[in-house]
Parts: structure tokens; sequence; C-alpha cells
């Protein structure tokens, strides 16, 4: 179980060590291309969620957080013995939430720097917590999905 949390301290560490990084070796705004004209480092702030929404409503952003990281420390400790991927799940979904939280209470923003275009479209600009919550919610459906089909089983 504890390998779970170890997993999310992992998360936060990394991602507020790339954060780090990116505000003190680059300027806001400032892009580094790495492969050209599809994946660039790019230094930018957000102070909303995804694609800028809900921007400047921290006191919102508080409030959902702590609720969420309630809410998957209590489904790691009923669920997570049960299914390993569903505790890894979890544990990516907790590191995300709070890496993310520590960069809104401490700085009323998050630090952003993954920036994509893919086919044309350029991608908002996202960071490890980001890419954690993301993985971790496929890895949820992923989980459940395979739980069914397993309750099914055992149904037949």
């Amino acid at each position: 179980m504890y390998r779970y949390y170890i997993l999310a301290v992992f998360v936060i560490a990394v991602d507020q060590f790339t954060k780090y990084l990116v505000v003190k070796n680059m300027e806001l705004y400032e892009q580094i291309s790495i492969i050209d004209g599809f994946f660039s480092l790019t230094s930018h702030r957000n102070s909303g969620a995804a694609w800028g929404i809900l921007e400047g409503k921290m006191w919102f952003f508080y409030i959902v957080t702590i609720i969420v990281i309630i809410g998957i420390i209590y489904y790691l400790q009923k669920f997570g013995k049960e299914s390993k991927l569903f505790g890894i799940a979890l544990g990516l979904i907790l590191g995300g939430a709070i890496g993310n939280f520590i960069d809104r209470l401490f700085h009323q923003e998050v630090v952003d720097f993954f920036d994509f275009v893919i086919f044309g479209y350029d991608f908002p600009i996202f960071n490890i917590a980001d890419s954690a919550l993301t993985i971790g919610v496929i890895f949820v459906i992923i989980a459940t999905i395979l739980d069914e089909k397993k309750q099914k089983g055992k149904n037949k």
C-alpha cells in the first residue's frame, strides 16, 4: 500500500524539480525547440485549469483539490490492496493533484512547460503533474473496465 504513496511523492518531487528548473533557467514565455514544429519547452504560467478555464479562481481550486485529495486517499486505502493498477492510478492522480496544488498555494499559478503541436493543433502547454493526472485517469478507466470484466466472469 505504501508504494502508491511513494509513487505520489516521486511524482511531486519530479514535478516540482522540473518546474523549479524552468522558473530558474527560462524567461517567462521563452521557448526552446526540441523537435522543430512538434515539441518545445515553453515557460508558461496558468492561473486557471486546462485551457485556461476558471482563470484566477484560486479558492475554487483549493477547495476542489482538498476534496479530491481526501477522496483519493480514501479510495487508495479502501481499494489499493485489491488492484495494483488502480493503486498506481490513484498514486499518479494524488501526486499530480498535490504537485499543481503546491504551485497554486504558494504562487497562485501553475508552471507549465511541455508544448506540443500535434497535426497542426497547438496543444495546451502542460507539466509533469498534468501528465500524471491524465495517465492516472486513463489507468482508472482501464482498471474499472478490467474489474467489470472480472466481475462478469465470476457471475457466469
